[in-house]
């Protein structure tokens, strides 16, 4: 993970709102048949449904969050489950509070 990376990730408003949703899963997705919401993350298909993009798309998304360290996958039966990456996201917010 670089700042740079992070930067990248964060500009963009879908990627913002998928940050926001991971926060409390239980508040913004329904309950998942093989994963915990909080425990194991969030699947790939319920964050593309929410967003109203295709399955490729919000994998694109994810992607880019994953490589700027702010969510990390799971990867159960046929199923990516996403969730924050807390300890990350506070080392950047760090990072970027000292360039400024």
């Amino acid at each position: 993970m670089t700042l740079t990376h992070a930067i990248q990730a964060l500009g963009n408003d879908r990627r913002l709102q998928i940050l926001e949703w991971l926060k409390d899963p239980e508040k913004y997705f329904p309950p998942q048949r093989d994963g915990d919401l909080v425990k194991d993350g969030v699947c790939g298909l319920l964050i593309a449904r929410k967003l109203h993009v295709s399955q490729p798309a919000v994998t694109e998304h994810l992607k880019v969050l994953s490589r700027a360290g702010f969510v990390t996958s799971k990867r159960t039966k046929k199923w990516t489950f996403y969730k924050r990456n807390e300890p990350a996201i506070q080392a950047i917010k760090r990072a970027i509070s000292q360039r400024v």
